[in-house]
């Protein structure tokens, strides 16, 4: 558009030029005369051409890069009316965050009213828990562009590391850590936000959620997606650039075309979106009881604290050694989770400001919501803890916990939570890097998986323990490797039993809540074991991810190895009916037994080699995505049920059907 309007402006300058060459007056003042003529002419094609509509719109069918949809618009729905269409939690409280992990206590996606015209775009920044991004009231103009700052990865409005509601985030995303709203750490739910509510159990204020739902009017609208055209993928809270790839059957579209019916700008809305949290917009790290500053070596020091937002021991900037400290933080409330979930506030420990910190032999002890053990925020900073025990008992309290681009290497840990979206194991918005060698890591509330992850995380040699939780929880383009670690989740409970709850052990997700970027996930196991007490070992929902196994001993407990599929969009994760999953897994020197179940939404590509077996059926049922399997000379496949598969590279010979058959592309080849 914009490089049409350079060049008729260059147009009239070269025109304008050759009429004022004449000589003479009369010839002059006709020449102008013949110029503003012209000149009123190329504004009108300019104008023109710079005409543009608006439209809400969901897509029926895509075909390239020419999308048909039906045109008609969004409506708000109301305090306790389930968001979406009625797929929400119960009426009057807030909705689960998306991806795993629960929303945040008090969050609640905000109400849209729009009128079949594009709403205002988000600000790029998640409202906050207990924070409201109010409703975008529009009529008929395309929405102001976002802020062009998405949520930070790791904000999730719907934290997954829950047991009995997802885990980590959810919220468009995830929540943080204890929530449970929408968190991906719980079992059945996102774990890790909290549960919606304020460590005093009250709602806070301006509680509840609204999300909008779409009604068609019967017309139906094509129109073209460009090279030119911004397209816009909207998060509970906040939004991120977004490509084609990020526009399906069933997705819902602000669109803006021009006059040749290509689009200029398309925003994937998020239904659940408009919430809000009441976290700070600025970096409220809280206050401090004791605060080291300078550089220096601290033996045998011991640090307390029970006043409220405040840290028992904070390193600012330096440079320092902590060796058999003792840190207690018994006391002191927390004013907002997603302070102390972003940045440190309440926590034990506190490391910010690019301080590098080695701490060996240390006991840290909290008894505060918040009360994070072991926290390093922010990028520069470094945390090197080793041959350390760290306890914490109420919700959203990590033992070890990593934000803002932070660095924590943990060596030898003796690590245990009691509460509710309190990963052993925790990262949160900004993500960073984590290393773990050796330790224990155990998790007893709901929501807190052993490690919850917006970061990259890679762990070794580890016990991994959740006790009331998933085992894993991966949410957005973040990464966890392990490597000869012991893995056991127990996700028995669901978020307020929703029938549609998903129970898991492993969980990768998108929950579109801006704490985390959009992108492929990557999640490897090498040796060691994963064990699942409850549900299915790995969910897949409203992602890209890769999956890396290698002689990893797991143990089912239930007869679903792998379920990629959509969900419900109660929680924000995606648009329902556009929000599956898409996988690549390779498999060496690995056994996989149980079933592999891809719905019409998903696809996987599963490769087995280096002699690795596969005893299981792949959609028994016969109905499902692209699936394509890959199998090498010395790899074998059981089936255990009829399967269903989109595409075959191998030797039938390797694969024994017994009394069932394999279809390949609709036909049956055993």
């Amino acid at each position: 558009m914009k490089k049409r309007q350079f060049m008729a402006l260059g147009c009239t300058l070269v025109l304008s030029a050759a009429l004022l060459a004449g000589c003479g007056g009369n010839q002059n003042s006709e020449n102008i005369a013949q110029l503003e003529e012209i000149e009123e002419t190329d504004d009108a094609v300019q104008n023109a051409s710079e005409e543009t509509t608006t439209a809400v719109v969901q897509v029926t069918a895509v075909d390239g890069n020419q999308i048909t949809a039906d045109v008609g618009e969004l409506t708000q729905a109301q305090m306790g009316e389930k968001p979406g269409g009625g797929n929400g939690p119960e009426g009057g409280t807030p909705p689960e965050r998306p991806s795993g992990e629960a929303p945040r206590d008090g969050e609640t996606p905000g109400s849209n009213e729009q009128g079949g015209t594009l709403p205002e775009r988000p600000d790029g920044e998640a409202p906050r828990d207990g924070e409201t991004q109010g409703s975008n009231e529009q009529g008929g103009t395309p929405p102001e562009r976002p802020s062009g700052e998405a949520p930070t990865d790791g904000e999730t409005q719907g934290n997954n590391e829950q047991g009995g509601t997802l885990p980590e985030r959810p919220s468009g995303e995830a929540p943080t850590d204890g929530e449970t709203p929408g968190s991906n750490e719980q079992g059945g739910t996102p774990p890790e936000k909290p549960s919606g509510e304020k460590p005093d159990g009250n709602m806070p204020s301006g509680a509840g959620f609204g999300g909008s739902s779409f009604t068609g009017s019967g017309e139906s609208i094509t129109f073209t997606v460009t090279d030119d055209t911004t397209v816009t993928v909207e998060f509970l809270q906040g939004s991120s650039e977004g490509s084609m790839d990020d526009i399906a059957v069933g997705s819902v579209l602000e669109i803006e075309l021009d006059s040749n019916n290509q689009a200029v700008s398309v925003v994937v809305r998020n239904l659940n979106a408009g919430g809000g949290f009441g976290g700070s917009s600025e970096v409220t790290n809280g206050t401090a009881a004791n605060t080291i500053d300078e550089d220096g070596t601290y033996r045998q020091e011991t640090y307390t604290s029970t006043g409220d937002d405040e840290n028992a021991l904070r390193v600012d900037g330096a440079t320092v050694t902590l060796d058999q400290i003792t840190v207690t933080k018994e006391s002191g409330s927390s004013s907002n989770t997603e302070n102390g979930d972003f940045y440190g506030a309440n926590a034990g420990l506190l490391v910010c400001n690019g301080a590098d910190v080695t701490i060996t032999g240390a006991t840290v002890n909290t008894s505060v919501v918040n009360g994070n053990g072991v926290f390093s925020y922010g990028e520069g900073t470094v945390v090197n803890i080793s041959d350390s025990t760290i306890r914490t008992t109420q919700n959203n309290s990590g033992g070890i916990q990593t934000t803002g681009g932070g660095t924590m290497n943990a060596t030898n840990l003796d690590v245990e939570t009691q509460g509710n979206s309190a990963a052993a194991i925790r990262s949160d918005r900004g993500g960073g890097t984590v290393n773990v060698t050796g330790g224990s890591y155990v998790t007893n509330g709901t929501g807190s998986p052993a490690v919850y992850c917006t970061a990259d995380i890679s762990v070794s040699n580890a016990t991994l323990t959740a006790n009331a939780s998933e085992g894993v929880v991966v949410e957005g383009k973040n990464s966890v490797s392990l490597k000869d670690c012991d893995v056991t989740g127990n996700m028995s409970n669901t978020y307020h039993g929703d029938s549609d709850e998903n129970i898991h052990n492993i969980m990768i997700y998108q929950s579109m809540s801006g704490d985390a970027d959009i992108g492929e996930a990557y999640f490897s196991a090498e040796g060691g074991s994963i064990t699942a007490k409850a549900g299915d070992m790995f969910y897949v929902t409203n992602t890209d991810c890769e999956i890396n196994l290698k002689g990893v001993a797991f143990t089912l407990a239930n007869d679903t190895f792998l379920r990629i599929e959509g969900n419900s969009s109660s929680r924000g994760w995606g648009t329902q009916g556009a929000n599956g999953g898409d996988v690549v897994i390779t498999a060496d020197y690995q056994q996989i037994e149980g079933n592999i179940l891809v719905d019409s939404i998903s696809t996987l590509k599963l490769t087995m080699q280096n002699g690795s077996s596969f005893s299981g059926a792949v959609n028994p049922d016969g109905e499902g995505g692209q699936v394509d399997v890959t199998l090498s000379a010395d790899s074998t496949w059981t089936l255990t049920g009829d399967s269903y598969i989109s595409c075959f590279d191998g030797d039938y010979a390797n694969v024994d059907a017994g009394s069932y058959h394999l279809y390949v592309a609709g036909e049956q080849v055993l």
